[in-house]
């Protein structure tokens, strides 16, 4: 083995220092554009919370299409709507925990597709049902010259006709298994519940930790914006799906003898179910390819070679992910501490009670407001929703982005953000006095709502059979609106007492009714009615107007204190609670709110309801006519009462965010006190210090 000897005095010549290679400008720009950051999460999760909304707005507004297509009563309407809140209760504690611990783009990915899976399961029955046939004894024959005897005074032709419907009820009910096919509908909404359970905690969280502290509040306010975007859509949609008929394409719509003011009326509800799972499922996409974690916004700029470093680093991070992911025995056991810090939070508990009070009146507005505006104001339900739609929702847009500046611009903290969130709940709820005055009577219904003669009767659906009708033999829970030309709605052509009827569909008129000739309208000869309720007394349009414009005023203002009642939950509580409070916060709301308020509130609808209708084999079905009155009280009264319980509570949170402060003070005040003495203390210098002095008589100098 050779050894290399050199010449004495010789050395290796200096290694030449390698210079960074100058990047050029361009290509520093499109890497720059190229980087995943807050913003490009921003407006992933941003049209993911259209998404959520525009499936959430749109089975708001098929509420009453489903309950008629179904012929089930409000209440268990109810329970469909709160199913999404159950599928939230299911998942949304552990989501919000274990699912902060891991990567949270992909979780809400994920949480995207089960979303868009309910929500095309929701109209999976149309497609397993027979066709919908409504209560209707006119004739659907194309051939005007049918003529029928809608009171037949020979027992035995009356006879035939009824067993005759009899059996055309029980062929439909053989052939139709719909009569359970709501609980797939259920189900499907529950599923879109667990899906979105992921959206809302893990997304806020991981803006506010990526976000620069100053523009979190703006982000969350222009997220919020963006997604009330959702139910203009959604209600827009509703709109245009109610006027389809529910069976459009497979049946002749000449044959249709309802019209959509009718009651009976169930437009293509399952349509807009189709629309919003497929956009759903669109925004599942961008979170699979986001990183763990981003870059935090506002941080001290970095040299292209320091970011190409971190970017390096963060993709080695992800590589060897599987090595650093905790384990879940380890976070779990994390828990139950972190929940008891978080309940213990006196802020946050009395925050908590006063949102899920709101809540609850929130729910029953958004849920029951279409039903409402069809009732009260006679308004079908394509006409209801569009101007929900146009109306109620840019108000709120504009209230939730003019919260976000407002937070921002003015800095509020803790304390101010309470006191904004308060006055304008309060400055709102004002604008909703108004409302109360702004109604319709009870369509006159003969025997329903007033007596035959036109006069008011003190017991409703008592007197729906008269000396005019009494020979006719009519089947007391039939519903065939006509209006008569005296300006009176009957319950059918028979309770009219009717004896002819030429035409068909809805061209079909009656004559010779005789309860229109035992009254009479003052001048009329003619005794003849036509298909479908009388219309409203011409006011009610223009209440249907002023309601509208006040109702949006006070959706405007309520707005402006959306995103500090949100920034509150996020500031009460300390960095590392954060998911959780929102997880907990979301799950009380849903459990406490979200749930039981529809069912009990469908329950309240149900009792003022003074005709039902009825199912092909029998039994109540949907109702067809409520008492306009107490469904007012009920409604709106409500809605207020629980408003001002929850502004009480939440009178709390500001009482309690104000001892903070003044504890913190005083805390603050306290060490810089100590921090003040030991500074003097250590900025006298031996040579200083007088003789004969110990360190405690220098201490108590200074």
């Amino acid at each position: 083995m050779t050894v290399e000897t050199r010449p004495e005095g010789f050395s290796d010549p200096p290694l030449k220092k390698e210079l960074p290679l100058l990047e050029d400008p361009a290509e520093a720009k499109t890497r720059k554009c190229c980087t995943p950051n807050i913003k490009m999460f921003l407006v992933a999760l941003s049209f993911t919370y259209f998404c959520k909304t525009l499936s959430g707005s749109y089975m708001k507004s098929s509420i009453t299409q489903i309950e008629r297509r179904f012929e089930i009563p409000s209440s268990v309407i109810g329970v469909i709507d709160g199913s999404f809140e159950m599928g939230n209760l299911l998942v949304l504690p552990l989501v919000s925990y274990f699912g902060a611990k891991f990567h949270r783009p992909k979780i809400i990915g994920a949480g995207c597709m089960l979303m868009s899976i309910g929500t095309l399961l929701t109209a999976l029955p149309h497609f397993l049902m027979g066709r919908y046939n409504y209560e209707s004894t006119i004739s659907a024959s194309t051939n005007s010259s049918t003529v029928s005897f809608p009171c037949s005074q020979d027992p035995g032709q009356l006879t035939e006709l009824e067993a005759q419907q009899q059996s055309s009820r029980i062929a439909a009910c053989e052939h139709d298994g719909g009569s359970l096919m709501w609980v797939a509908v259920l189900l499907g909404n529950m599923l879109r519940g667990v899906g979105e359970a992921t959206i809302t905690p893990l997304g806020i969280s991981f803006i506010d930790d990526f976000a620069s502290p100053e523009n979190s509040a703006f982000y969350i306010g222009c997220l919020h914006t963006i997604a009330v975007i959702g139910p203009l859509f959604g209600f827009t949609l509703g709109a245009f799906c109610a006027r389809l008929y529910v069976d459009i394409g497979f049946v002749d719509l000449g044959s249709i003898t309802i019209s959509m003011k009718d009651s009976r009326w169930v437009g293509a509800w399952w349509l807009g179910f189709i629309i919003a799972g497929g956009t759903s499922l669109v925004s599942a996409f961008p979170f699979f390819f986001l990183p763990k974690t981003l870059p935090k916004e506002g941080g001290p700029e970095k040299d292209s070679t320091a970011a190409a470093e971190q970017n390096l680093l963060q993709g080695n991070q992800q590589t060897n992910a599987t090595d650093e992911q905790p384990k879940i025995i380890d976070v779990a056991k994390g828990f139950f501490p972190a929940l008891k810090r978080l309940l213990t939070n006196k802020i946050y508990v009395f925050y908590l009670i006063a949102n899920i009070i709101m809540f609850n009146a929130f729910i029953i507005l958004i849920t029951y407001t279409p039903k409402y505006l069809e009732q009260q104001f006679g308004e079908s339900t394509s006409k209801a929703n569009f101007l929900i739609g146009v109306t109620s929702m840019p108000a709120v847009s504009l209230g939730i982005f003019f919260s976000g500046i407002i937070m921002k611009k003015f800095k509020l903290d803790l304390l101010g953000a309470a006191k904004v969130a308060l006055g304008t709940a309060i400055l709102g709820c004002l604008c909703t006095f108004p409302l109360f005055a702004l109604t319709c009577d009870n369509a006159e219904i003969a025997g329903l709502t007033v007596s035959y003669g036109g006069t008011g009767i003190s017991d409703l659906e008592s007197s729906v059979s008269v000396a005019c009708n009494s020979g006719c033999g009519c089947p007391v829970n039939q519903w065939e609106p006509v209006c008569g030309e005296n300006g009176m709605t009957y319950v059918s052509p028979c309770f009219a007492g009717c004896n002819i009827s030429r035409g068909s569909g809805k061209n079909t008129t009656f004559h010779d009714c005789r309860c229109i000739e035992a009254f009479p309208e003052s001048g009329s000869g003619n005794f003849s009615a036509v298909l479908g309720q009388c219309p409203r007394e011409e006011k009610c349009s223009r209440m249907f107007i002023y309601y509208l414009a006040f109702q949006s005023l006070s959706f405007f203002v309520f707005s402006l204190g959306s995103t500090p009642l949100y920034i509150i939950n996020l500031r009460c509580v300390e960095p590392d609670l954060k998911s959780l409070s929102v997880g907990i916060f979301t799950m009380a709301l849903r459990v406490l709110g979200g749930i039981p308020a529809p069912i009990y509130f469908g329950a309240l609808i149900d009792s003022t309801c003074i005709k039902w209708g009825t199912k092909k084999c029998g039994g109540r079905g949907a109702c067809r006519v409520y008492d306009n009155i107490s469904f007012r009280l009920l409604f709106l009264g409500l809605i207020l009462g629980l408003r001002l319980m929850g502004y009480v509570f939440f009178g709390f949170v500001i009482v309690q965010v104000k001892k903070k402060f003044t504890r913190d003070h005083r805390k603050a005040s306290a060490e810089g006190e100590v921090f003040l003495k030991q500074e003097m203390k250590n900025n006298v210098l031996p040579e200083q210090k007088p003789a004969g002095l110990s360190e405690k008589e220098v201490e108590s100098r200074a």
